[in-house]
């Protein structure tokens, strides 16, 4: 049985209750066991924390851990397999980053998550939902007024297509990405930003079509549904339909935030999408009218996630990476806190309502009996929530009680 205590850290555990001063971890078989001022190093690795915070491993619920924006030229230029291995990359970027679970929301395949599992690849724990569902020229749907098509997923072996229309042939999708592997399924209910075709205020799929999807995942399989949505009829229909969680939520008012609370529905509001989209456009390779539509609608994302915030929305952390650079994730945390949360709010968002959203059992939190994901600082982030944006400022991150990253 292995052991290993951190002692002398300050524990923030995610629940929101105050720091804890000047503690030991015990951990045995990759999960927490201790919380004690007291502890016996015999038979047993020791980590001497030095005055460190300790926080949970960060969960980031959305992400595109195998794709990344660049330039169209250089994408025209790279081979098709070449994404596989430059996903490698982003994984250990991401749990670099203090990240140690994510859910993905397009673009990776169950190899993935199990080329992680088995130790093959350093990265976050994942949830897949293999390919998004998209109606013909929604958010989805890649095909430009050129006639080229510019997706950044193409159909393959386990990456079934994602386009479909009309309730027969979501339903059979639907069961394709079941088929394929999926841990949860993603729809696009309304246009979006980087879409060519589309804006963010345009329905797309209507209810009957999203209640045929939650039908489909969630009572014949048990698998909930998570939605791009970000014009406000979308996210009325995704709630009406039971979806689980909305994603972006860029527009939204007092009657559907009241039916999300009836609901339980959650908010995953990725706030660094189009922030970053905007300040790394050249480098991402962003189209004008991308970088159009992201200027058009950052302050009504920040607004929106006030609003819900304000009126207790379940919330959890998303970003969108993919969209922009991996490893930058928990910038979200900041851009939270500067939307009105307070840091130990955006925290608790970040682990244990993350974890919550996505129905894993025993994460999230510094306790007893939970899985020993977690990170070190070298300072605290409820003074400085911006630290966590530093990489080198998170000197220890561990999953399952393993350490995966470590700067002395």
């Amino acid at each position: 049985m292995s052991k290993t205590i951190v002692k002398n850290i300050n524990l923030i555990d995610g629940s929101g209750s105050d720091v804890q001063k000047n503690v030991n971890v015990v951990i045995e078989d990759g999960k927490f066991t201790h919380i004690t001022k007291e502890y016996t190093e015999t038979d047993a690795t020791v980590i001497d924390g030095q005055g460190k915070y300790m926080l949970p491993g960060m969960i980031d619920a959305h992400v595109h851990l195998s794709t990344e924006f660049k330039p169209l030229a250089e994408r025209v230029a790279t081979p098709f397999s070449y994404s596989f291995y430059e996903a490698i990359q982003y994984a250990e970027r991401t749990i670099d980053a203090g990240v140690t679970t994510v859910r993905d929301a397009l673009g990776s395949p169950l190899g993935f998550k199990q080329a992680i599992n088995d130790g093959l690849i350093r990265g976050p724990r994942m949830q897949v939902s293999i390919n998004a569902l998209s109606i013909t020229g929604g958010h989805g749907d890649g095909l430009n007024y050129s006639g080229i098509d510019l997706s950044l997923v193409r159909p393959y072996e386990g990456m079934p297509d994602g386009i479909a229309d009309g309730v027969e042939e979501v339903r059979k999708r639907t069961r394709e990405m079941l088929r394929a592997g999926a841990d949860v399924i993603k729809v696009m209910a309304t246009g979006g930003v980087s879409s060519p075709t589309d804006h963010p205020k345009f329905t797309q799929y209507s209810l009957e079509e999203l209640k045929v999807i939650v039908e489909e995942a969630k009572f014949r399989n048990g698998v909930k549904v998570m939605a791009h949505a970000q014009g406000l009829e979308g996210i009325k229909n995704c709630v009406e339909a039971g979806i689980h969680s909305i994603e972006h939520g860029i527009y939204l008012d007092d009657e559907v935030i009241e039916k999300m609370k009836e609901k339980g529905t959650y908010l995953v509001p990725t706030l660094l999408a189009p922030v970053s989209v905007i300040e790394f456009a050249d480098e991402l390779g962003i189209s004008e009218v991308g970088l159009k539509k992201s200027k058009e609608v950052m302050d009504a994302h920040r607004a929106s996630f006030k609003k819900a915030y304000d009126a207790g929305v379940n919330i959890a952390m998303g970003t969108d990476a993919g969209v922009f650079k991996h490893g930058t994730n928990l910038r979200e945390l900041e851009l939270m806190v500067e939307a009105g949360a307070t840091p130990m709010d955006a925290i608790v968002i970040s682990t244990k309502n993350a974890a919550e959203c996505m129905e894993i059992e025993n994460l999230g939190l510094v306790q007893e009996g939970y899985i020993a994901d977690f990170i070190l600082t070298d300072g605290n982030p409820l003074e400085d929530i911006g630290l966590l944006k530093d990489n080198d400022r998170i000197k220890v991150v561990a999953k399952d009680g393993k350490i995966l990253k470590e700067i002395v």
